[in-house]
């Protein structure tokens, strides 16, 4: 490898790009698309064959995302499996960033199951910051089935970073520009 596919080189291409964008979200109209995180995250990236491709939108309150999960994220015979059920509400709670426009991470994530997620069945994703304290961002998301039953719930608290949090350990002097 010569050093330039690597991930020093995919996340300096992506954390200025994305710490732009969120800076700008401000004009985001309601009902506009927002971008994915990176063409490799495993939710929304486009270039991830694994990935779940979940797709938001800015909602007047936050973001929203319709899933289908696959049978690529089966648990039990014919139900997602819980962890890609997790995969899709942090991803959308990342998406909920674009509407604070600061570079955030998961610090944790609680999600309640209320109905099994079944596959190829689509589910409405909707997600908000609830409160902002400081660094911290504490979120909230529901998913709904395509009859309206509430399938799940979740809570998370993010903490804004820095653009050096996304590159730190893959520098060549493993210096972190964090903060």
């Amino acid at each position: 490898m010569d050093g330039h596919d690597g991930p020093a080189s995919r996340a300096e291409g992506v954390v200025p790009r994305w710490a732009a964008h969120l800076a700008g979200q401000g004009n985001v109209e309601v009902g506009q698309a927002l971008p994915p995180h990176s063409p490799d995250c495993a939710g929304c990236g486009p270039d991830n064959p694994a990935g779940l491709h979940i797709r938001a939108v800015r909602t007047a309150s936050g973001v929203e995302a319709v899933h289908s999960f696959v049978a690529a994220q089966v648990g039990a015979p014919g139900i997602a499996h819980g962890g890609a059920v997790a995969l899709a509400f942090d991803d959308l709670f990342g998406f909920s960033l674009y509407t604070v426009g600061s570079l955030a991470v998961t610090r944790s994530l609680a999600i309640e199951y209320h109905a099994p997620f079944r596959l190829h069945r689509p589910y409405t994703f909707r997600a908000h910051v609830a409160k902002r304290e400081g660094r911290r961002l504490l979120l909230h998301a529901d998913a709904w089935d395509d009859a309206g039953q509430k399938v799940g719930s979740a809570e998370a608290t993010f903490v804004t970073v820095g653009p050096g949090h996304f590159t730190a350990g893959t520098q060549k002097n493993g210096r972190s520009q964090d903060q």
